[in-house]
């Protein structure tokens, strides 16, 4: 009889699960990574994978909920190690500039898995919104705190930033929206 699964045990095996997961989604898309695949990829038999998430939903709600709280933290702690409140808003851009860099980057994991599954997965839906409202609630926080009357148009611009760069593989509309931003904020 095998040995118990420890608890750290099974946190490394959800951890490294997600950790596969997460890549192969992104690169390739939800519907086009079979659960064999993840399963070569985390080293995991099929069997324990269902066991820490029953079906794929389950697993791809699971890495939406972990890529925000990561994505989300590393914006938050770029933008805060600036002081004066209108160059952290401009921050955003800057922040996004390098995201668009970064090898591998097919634009934001949420419109992608919305495009692919959110009209099918109620779950996957209410995750890339409760991801889109809490990316808003960062922004609109440091534009109030810039003495911006509406956190809008800079959340769009990021959006749509995010989708251009995304599409076009450029970095230049993190640039252009950065620009338009520094506009919309005025002289200091």
């Amino acid at each position: 009889m095998p040995a118990p699964i420890t608890e750290e045990q099974s946190r490394q095996d959800r951890e490294a699960l997600l950790d596969a997961a997460e890549a192969l989604f992104y690169e390739r898309g939800i519907q086009a990574v079979g659960m064999d695949r993840i399963r070569a990829a985390s080293g995991l038999p099929l069997k324990r994978i269902y066991r820490l998430f029953a079906t794929k939903e389950d697993l791809v709600v699971a890495v939406l909920q972990r890529r925000d709280q990561q994505w989300r933290g590393s914006l938050a702690a770029h933008v805060e190690r600036v002081a004066d409140p209108r160059e952290r808003v401009l921050a955003v851009f800057d922040w996004l500039a390098e995201w668009f860099a970064e090898p591998g980057f097919r634009g934001c994991a949420w419109v992608n898995a919305h495009g692919e599954i959110g009209a099918s997965s109620e779950p996957v839906l209410a995750e890339v919104r409760s991801h889109k409202r809490a990316f808003h609630d960062q922004i609109a926080g440091w534009a109030q705190a810039a003495g911006m009357p509406s956190a809008e148009p800079v959340f769009l611009l990021a959006e749509g930033a995010i989708v251009a760069a995304g599409i076009s593989g450029d970095t230049a509309p993190a640039r252009h929206a950065r620009a338009t931003v520094e506009t919309l904020l005025g002289s200091p």
